[in-house]
C-alpha cells in the first residue's frame, strides 16, 4: 500500500486552543469556505478548476453557483465526462491548512468540539487543549457506491469491543464512526450514488437536513459540518438503481455534465490525459478526436451508454504505441505515429463500445468505417485548397508508395519524386523541414490517405501493407 505524504505548514501556527484564540481565528463552516475561496478565485481571475476541459460556459457556472448557494450537489452524466475528476478539484477551494483537535476521532474545530469526549476534553484542559493543522488534502473523502455498502460504512455503529469496555449500548461513546462524520468538516463525494441500495439512501437523509445521525435506534446529535457531493449515470439513475425522492429533494443542485462540445475540446483533454510513448501529431490527435465524435453520433452505437473520454484518451495511446512497435521493428531511431498506426484503433478497442443489437457481426466494419470519415474531415480542414495534383499523377505514374507497419519512413519518402506540393503538406500540419523524417512520411501518408478517401486512388491492401498507386 502506498504512503500518502502530506505536506507541514510552512510557518508557525498556533498549537494551543489559547493560542488559536488569541491569533484572532474564527470557525467558519466548510461550505462558507468554499464560497470564500472560490469569490476569491474569481474576483483575482485565478483558474478554480486547474485541469477541467470543456465546460468553461456550461457546467462550470452551475456548480459555482452551487457552491456560492451553498448546496450539495449531484453530478448527472454519462460515463467518462470527467465527474469524479472535477469533484476532486473542490479539495482545492478549501482552506490549505485549518485547525484541529489534536488526537480527537474526528476533525472538530478547537473552538467547536462536537463529539461528547472532545467537549469533555476542551473543558478538562480550556486554554491548554492541544491544536494540531489538517492539510485540505485529507479532508476529501471518496466513496464508490457499491451493493455492499452497509449504513456502518457510510454512518457508523455500535462499537462492541467499546461496550465489552463496561459502556451502556444507549452511551453516544460506543459508536464506531462512518466515512460520513469522519468526514466533518470536509467533502465527502459519492460515486455513481443510484447503485447505493435505497435502504441505505435513506440513511444520508438526517446527515443532509437535520445534521445528525441515526445508529440502532438511538440518535446521537452531531452538528455535521460537511459539502455532500455525489455523482450519478442516466442510464443506472432509470434502470440499475434510482436517487430516492426524499434524498433528491436534499440534494440543493443538480449539473448536467457532457462530454466536449468541439473538437478542439476533444484534442486539448487528449493532450492533457493521454500518456504517449511515441511523438502523435497533432493531425493524427484531431483524427481520434473526430473519430470519438462520430462514434457518439452514430446510431450503430448505443449512445445509453455512452463514449466515453477515456475512449479517446486510450485511442491516442494505442496509437502512439503502435508507433513505437513500428519504430521497433524497423529500427528507426525516432517512433512518430503515421496514419498507418491509426489501423490498431478498431482492433484494441472495440471491446470499450456497446453496439446496438442489430449491429452483431459489423462491429469492426462500422469502426473501420467512421474512422476513415474522421482521417477525410481531419484532411479536408487541414489541406482545404491545397492542389494535390501533382502527387496523384506521381503515385499513378510509376511512383507507387507501400505501408505498412514494417515499411519504414525513409522508404516512404523515397517512393516520391521531389514535389513542391509536400511541403506545403507538410505546412499545413505544422511539421517543420528540419524534423526527423518520421514526420515528413507522416505528413506524405496522410495526404495520401486523402487522395484514397476522396478520389478513390487504387488501393491493394493486406495484413502487412498498403500500396498507394
Amino acid at each position: 500500500m502506498g504512503v500518502t505524504v502530506v505536506p507541514t505548514p510552512s510557518h508557525s501556527l498556533p498549537t494551543t486552543v489559547g493560542q488559536l484564540r488569541a491569533a484572532g481565528h474564527e470557525p467558519r463552516s466548510v461550505k462558507a469556505e468554499l464560497r470564500d475561496n472560490l469569490l476569491d478565485a474569481l474576483r483575482a481571475g485565478r483558474d478554480p478548476w486547474p485541469g477541467i476541459v470543456g465546460f468553461d460556459r456550461t457546467v462550470l457556472p452551475q456548480l459555482e453557483r452551487a457552491i456560492i448557494a451553498g448546496h450539495d450537489v449531484v453530478l448527472l452524466g454519462e460515463r467518462g465526462q470527467g465527474k469524479t475528476r472535477l469533484l476532486r478539484t473542490l479539495a482545492g477551494l478549501l482552506d490549505e491548512w485549518t485547525p484541529v483537535i489534536d488526537g480527537a476521532e474526528l476533525a472538530e474545530h478547537p473552538l467547536d468540539p462536537i463529539s461528547p469526549a472532545a467537549r469533555r476534553r476542551a473543558a478538562e484542559l480550556g486554554d491548554e487543549l492541544p491544536v494540531a493543522w489538517l492539510h485540505r488534502s485529507q479532508r476529501y473523502t471518496e466513496k464508490l457506491a457499491t451493493p455492499d455498502t452497509s449504513v456502518g460504512d457510510l454512518i457508523g455503529d455500535v462499537d462492541p469491543t467499546k461496550v465489552a469496555e463496561g459502556r451502556s449500548l444507549g452511551d453516544p461513546e460506543t459508536i464506531h464512526f462512518g466515512l460520513v462524520p469522519r468526514a466533518h468538516r470536509g467533502i465527502v463525494a459519492i460515486n455513481e450514488l443510484p447503485d447505493l441500495a435505497e435502504r441505505i439512501q435513506v440513511s444520508l437523509l438526517n446527515v443532509m437536513e437535520e445534521r445528525d445521525i441515526q445508529i440502532r435506534g438511538y440518535t446521537l446529535r452531531l452538528p455535521l459540518d460537511v459539502l455532500l457531493v455525489a455523482t450519478a449515470n442516466p442510464e443506472d439513475y432509470t434502470n440499475r438503481g434510482r436517487i430516492i425522492t426524499p434524498l433528491k429533494d436534499r440534494f440543493g443542485a443538480e449539473v448536467r455534465t457532457h462530454y466536449p462540445l468541439e473538437v478542439a475540446g476533444e484534442i486539448d483533454l487528449i493532450r492533457q490525459e493521454a500518456q504517449l510513448v511515441a511523438e502523435v501529431g497533432d493531425h493524427l490527435v484531431e483524427v481520434v478526436a473526430r473519430f470519438v465524435r462520430h462514434l457518439r453520433e452514430s446510431a450503430s452505437v448505443d449512445q445509453r451508454s455512452g463514449v466515453s473520454a477515456r475512449f479517446a484518451i486510450a485511442a491516442a495511446e494505442t496509437v502512439a504505441a503502435a508507433a513505437l512497435r513500428r519504430a521497433a521493428l524497423t529500427g528507426e531511431p525516432e517512433a512518430v505515429a503515421r496514419p498507418v498506426d491509426l489501423e490498431a484503433v478498431p482492433s484494441v478497442l472495440r471491446g470499450k463500445l456497446e453496439f446496438e443489437s442489430g449491429e452483431e457481426g459489423r462491429e469492426h466494419e462500422i469502426l473501420e468505417h467512421l474512422l476513415r470519415r474522421s482521417v477525410a474531415d481531419t484532411a479536408r480542414g487541414k489541406l482545404a485548397g491545397l492542389n494535390l495534383r501533382s502527387l496523384a499523377e506521381a503515385v499513378t505514374d510509376g511512383h507507387p508508395v507501400a505501408t505498412g507497419e514494417r515499411v519504414p519512413a525513409s522508404e516512404v519518402l523515397a517512393a516520391l519524386p521531389e514535389l513542391p506540393v509536400l511541403h506545403e503538406v507538410a505546412a499545413r500540419l505544422d511539421i517543420k523541414p528540419d524534423q526527423p523524417a518520421g514526420w515528413i512520411a507522416s505528413a506524405v501518408e496522410f495526404a495520401l490517405e486523402y487522395l484514397y478517401l476522396s478520389r478513390q486512388l487504387g488501393k491493394d491492401a493486406d495484413d502487412e501493407m498498403t500500396v498507394y498507386g
